[in-house]
């Protein structure tokens, strides 16, 4: 949210394409923020693909390209669009044609190192998060009404209310069999508890009746 020097250095890529003799330009930043692993949606990256399927692209200009994609089977799947519409692929290092075979292996190294790099990233966190776990320090999130004690460890928050609700829901959910029984038993009976109202930030609350 502060540091936008590469953001800025994104948008400034409309100069550039102006400068290769491109006259109409689209910017494409929908996925500003998301992952380029392939394992969330990336509206973008679609709308990009589909404009190449309509042969509607010349050039894709990137800040590096080895970013549009962060998944071998992505990256792969947008140079073979690019090669079958003559599209050319361009970052701050220079400008690719993804038909010329020696562009086409040097693109396909740039994507298996952003790849690679990726998932040393992730062993890095996993290992990380390891290591926490053997010291007995690692914090996941946990559900509504739990909290970590600095002392005891996992512990059920100190609202009173709000354990005895929570015991509730497991009292009657063993007597019912079913959650949504559970659900709308305490609907009937208009029994309220707090949840959090600000996407689990847990700074804000609210009472909600009857809701798990």
């Amino acid at each position: 949210m502060t540091n936008l020097e590469s953001q800025r250095r994104q948008y400034d890529l409309v100069d550039v394409a102006r400068r290769h003799g491109f006259i109409d330009i689209e910017t494409i930043d929908d996925d500003l923020g998301r992952s380029a692993s392939g394992t969330v949606a990336r509206p973008g990256f679609d709308r990009l693909v589909a404009l190449l399927c309509a042969g509607q692209v010349g050039a894709v200009l990137c800040f590096d390209a080895s970013r549009l994609a962060r998944s071998g089977r992505d990256w792969h799947h947008l140079l073979e669009l690019c090669g079958l519409v003559e599209a050319r692929v361009i970052d701050h290092v220079g400008v690719y044609n993804p038909c010329r075979p020696n562009d086409r292996l040097l693109l396909g190294m740039k994507g298996s190192n952003s790849e690679f790099e990726l998932g040393v990233l992730r062993a890095r966190m996993l290992d990380a998060a390891r290591s926490k776990a053997r010291r007995g320090e690692l914090r996941l999130c946990v559900p509504f009404g739990y909290i970590w004690h600095r002392e005891a460890g996992l512990g059920l928050d100190a609202d009173l209310r709000l354990q005895e609700v929570i015991r509730s829901i497991f009292a009657r959910f063993h007597e019912l069999g079913s959650a949504r029984q559970v659900l709308l038993s305490m609907t009937r009976e208009n029994i309220h508890f707090t949840r959090s109202s600000d996407e689990g930030r847990m700074t804000s609350l609210r009472s909600v009746g009857g809701v798990i």
